[in-house]
């Protein structure tokens, strides 16, 4: 797994506009392998997993993952309402990969998913408030599919195509309120990569469509295009400084033509290593959003047009290496000018004048030394969001956060682990009962033994049984503006939690 952080968009589009997380697929080695997994959880879940990689032929080489999840519905602090949803969920992921000797590759995937889950009162249950039950359910299907190809070109460069496209399609009920939607998005890029003396560059098109189809509120249906062009240029000017630069050109065929530049630089000097970056970017607002998700389109309004939300980061990052020990420290700020933001009070959604900010610093320490290991974060963050007397920190953000997390392993044999994590106090929006949520602390452990090909584990979280309706309750006296009828969820609902199976490779 890679993570980028901060404005991204200069390489990776309008999506990017808050990092990047990249997924990197795994290989098939040269001898079969395959792993089951099945486990249980004391609230009634349950997971069978299934992977498979194969070689084909000295080309060609396959794999294949499938899995089933199941959570029962758990009324925890029994009020009625469903603290954890119930689900079912059926995924299936087949992967192709052809290489050969001279640089030329190509990877293919598909993948489906199917979905229900059903919350709101438990059967047989009631609001208090209107002696009727209130149901919510969702039911998803999603397909997709993706395709990278490369051939090398003149020697040293190298020409890649990529290609992706998705369809989801929802049936969302809240209480007797149906919506249905359908997205869809495709993307593709053509790119050229090569290297000079001191330097990798990068250049290429790329074209993206995503469309939004909401069956009941046909006012929200969007559809984008949005085709661009990127460049980027990696250069050693000295042993100790390496300078990145990026740009990217998108025409959107509904907000404009934007400018993505990103600056970077990397300074080593014997067990230090700073990296400065600075970057701009864009995004295009829809009414999907957090809170859409969760209460529906069916009572939201858009009272003005909405404007493309413009993002600004920056961020140093200080890293010393001592022996075993890494230490990282990293200030960063990010705004976000124009912002789009739903008001709960009266479920509108609309462009702040004011920015949407994000500054703080995050310390990162790990102790590498077998057979133990152990890592060390803490993060403030101050934020700010809204407009004049409503202008506050960001609800559901704590300024202060902090983990511990300690691991013994001895190859052949297994592993103990415990973990430790403090999240601070959060400003609460919409709650009847409080502004501001409490501060609380959540362990956990694990402990895994193996035999041969076998693997034996056992896991707890939330050792300490922390749960948000030990100080308030999870439903409201009365129904939202949005048409909820539960505060969002500050800490964990299902409290403590063990979870127990096994893991066979064969």
């Amino acid at each position: 797994m890679e993570v980028i952080k901060g404005v991204a968009s200069a390489l990776y589009g309008a999506g990017a506009l808050g990092g990047v997380v990249d997924l990197i697929s795994r290989r098939p080695g040269e001898e079969p392998t395959r792993d089951a997994l099945v486990n249980r959880t004391s609230r009634g879940g349950t997971d069978a997993v299934l992977f498979a990689a194969q070689p084909l032929t000295n080309r060609w080489s396959g794999t294949l993952l499938v899995s089933g999840n199941w959570q029962q519905r758990n009324d925890v602090d029994e009020d009625g309402w469903a603290d954890v949803a119930g689900y079912s969920r059926a995924v299936v992921r087949p992967r192709l990969f052809w290489g050969d000797d001279s640089g030329r590759s190509l990877f293919a995937t598909g993948g489906a998913m199917w979905e229900q889950r059903d919350g709101g009162t438990m059967p047989s249950a009631v609001l208090s408030a209107t002696g009727e039950p209130y149901l919510e359910s969702l039911d998803t299907t999603r397909f997709d599919g993706g395709l990278v190809a490369q051939t090398p070109v003149r020697g040293t460069q190298v020409l890649t195509f990529r290609l992706s496209a998705t369809r989801k399609t929802e049936g969302h009920r809240f209480g007797d309120v149906p919506q249905h939607d359908t997205q869809d998005t495709l993307f593709t890029e053509l790119a050229l990569r090569g290297t000079a003396p001191r330097q990798t560059w990068v250049a290429g098109v790329a074209f993206e469509r995503s469309t939004l189809d909401p069956r009941e509120e046909p006012a929200f249906a969007y559809a984008f295009t949005v085709p661009g062009v990127f460049i980027q240029d990696d250069i050693d000017v000295k042993r100790w400084l390496t300078v990145s630069a990026s740009a990217r050109v998108d025409v959107h065929n509904v907000f404009g033509t934007f400018i993505s530049p990103r600056v970077s630089a990397l300074l080593r000097n014997g067990g230090w290593t700073t990296r400065v970056s600075v970057g701009t970017g864009f995004f295009a607002p829809t009414a999907l959003t957090e809170e859409t998700a969760a209460a529906g389109l069916s009572r939201l309004t858009i009272d003005t047009l909405l404007k493309a939300e413009r993002g600004r980061s920056g961020s140093i990052d200080l890293t010393r290496t001592l022996g075993p020990v890494t230490l990282t420290g990293t200030l960063f700020h990010y705004d976000v000018q124009d912002p789009a933001v739903v008001d709960r009070t009266t479920y509108t959604l609309s462009t702040l004048a004011e920015p949407t900010v994000n500054m703080g610093l995050e310390g990162v320490a790990t102790l590498r030394r077998s057979p133990l290991s152990a890592t060390a974060t803490y993060t403030y963050v101050h934020s700010r969001e809204g407009v004049g007397a409503d202008r506050g920190d960001i609800p559901l953000t704590p300024r202060h956060s902090a983990g511990l997390v300690g691991m013994w392993e001895k190859e052949g044999r297994g592993r103990i682990g415990v973990e430790a994590y403090f999240t601070g106090r959060q400003r609460l929006e919409d709650n009847p009962f409080r502004t501001e949520s409490e501060a609380y602390v959540l362990f956990g452990g694990l402990v895994e033994r193996r035999f041969g090909r076998v693997r034996v584990f056992l896991n707890v979280e939330d050792l300490g049984n922390v749960r948000q309706t030990k100080w308030d309750p999870l439903i409201r006296p009365s129904q939202a503006v949005d048409g909820r009828w539960t505060v969002d969820a500050w800490a964990p609902l299902d409290g403590r939690v063990f979870n127990g199976g096994v893991r066979v490779a064969f």
